[in-house]
């Protein structure tokens, strides 16, 4: 049977002072309305039952996490007791569905992304799918054709064609500079690392042996004891061990077979506030303004959020990113945005998490 995982347990602290410890950014609403999390569910719901979507979290966010997602089942829900990356995430996953279905396939999702149209993302996923049915043991990643050399992105190099819009897998780029990202996207053989995956669960458990044995060892451990009374324990002992890597270096990189499928969407990774420049519209000067209410007098090319009723005006100022929240305002340039997890950084060890 075919699944989905939803990966929603990143901090999100570059969207920082609204992304919090016990609401982080996947649940943050600015976004018509509906959460990313949500959002990344109805685009789930769109190829599978609701009952075949699985979302892994935080321990502290499954409570949160089931609230606004009403309809998934409890036991969809998958909490870790820390963060391990996305390499143990997607392994633990997946060690959990392959005790309940031995011959369960499995698309990866990530729950901070806005993606459209839904039936582009729809035919990519189940041309995935199906190609796994070709190659059982094949690793399947989704790749965003770029619409400009961004240098906050890894690129995956496309090679031999297998069938419309899959190939295999050249080469992983890590974030490049301008100069090469360029030359990347003038060759049209590069596409954006989305993050996303599918694959056999057997299949990346085998891949995870190979290449990381004793998180492989561990996560079955706690695959077979989730439905018992020893999970908590099992969890508590074993996690903490776990190497901290993400799948694409632990696995990814170092696998024989992978494939690239393309994803032919619009698709914005929303990693830092500067992503709502490509989101939302903005005024004749360039300004955008997530929030009821703003005014702007002699400003250009600024970046208003609030989710309250708070008025954030602007006399004069250009290329800012100004973010109201019932304690705390951030104010920093468009250009300085990505130091917001520095700043984060800062305040756990001068505020002791106070607004964490």
């Amino acid at each position: 049977m075919r699944y989905a995982l939803i990966m929603a347990g990143g901090a999100g602290s570059r969207l920082w002072p609204l992304s919090r410890r016990q609401r982080p950014k996947q649940w943050l609403r600015l976004f018509g309305g509906k959460s990313l999390l949500r959002q990344s569910f109805e685009r789930a719901a769109a190829i599978l039952p609701v009952e075949a979507i699985h979302v892994i979290t935080s321990d502290t966010l499954v409570d949160l996490t089931a609230e606004e997602l009403p309809e998934l089942p409890r036991e969809n829900l998958i909490g870790e007791p820390m963060g391990r990356d996305t390499v143990n995430a997607i392994g633990l996953g997946a060690a959990v569905l392959v005790e309940r279905d031995p011959d369960a396939t499995m698309a990866v999702f990530t729950g901070d992304h806005v993606i459209t149209p839904i039936d582009r993302f729809a035919h990519a996923v189940r041309s995935a799918f199906d190609s796994i049915g070709e190659h059982p043991e094949a690793l399947v990643t989704f790749g965003i054709r770029p619409t400009s050399p961004h240098t906050g992105y890894g690129y995956i190099a496309r090679g031999e064609r297998l069938r419309e819009r899959v190939f295999r897998v050249h080469e992983f780029a890590e974030k490049p500079n301008i100069a090469v990202a360029t030359k990347y996207v003038s060759s049209g053989l590069y596409y954006w690392n989305s993050g996303m995956f599918a694959w056999r669960a057997d299949a990346i458990l085998a891949q995870l042996k190979k290449h990381l044995p004793h998180s492989h060892d561990a996560l079955r451990e706690l695959g077979r004891c989730w439905n018992t009374p020893q999970r908590a324990e099992k969890l508590r002992l074993l996690y903490p061990t776990l190497m901290k890597i993400s799948v694409d270096f632990a696995i990814m990189e170092r696998a024989d077979d992978v494939l690239v499928v393309e994803m032919d969407c619009n698709w914005v990774d929303v990693g830092a506030w500067t992503a709502l420049e490509s989101l939302m519209d903005s005024d004749p000067l360039g300004n955008v303004a997530v929030c009821k209410h703003a005014i702007t007098l002699g400003s250009r090319g600024n970046i208003l959020v609030s989710e309250d009723d708070h008025l954030i005006a602007t006399i004069g100022v250009d290329d800012l990113v100004i973010v109201h929240s019932p304690d705390a305002t951030l104010i920093c340039t468009k250009r300085d945005a990505q130091g917001i997890k520095e700043l984060v950084d800062k305040l756990r060890k001068d505020f002791e998490g106070r607004f964490l």
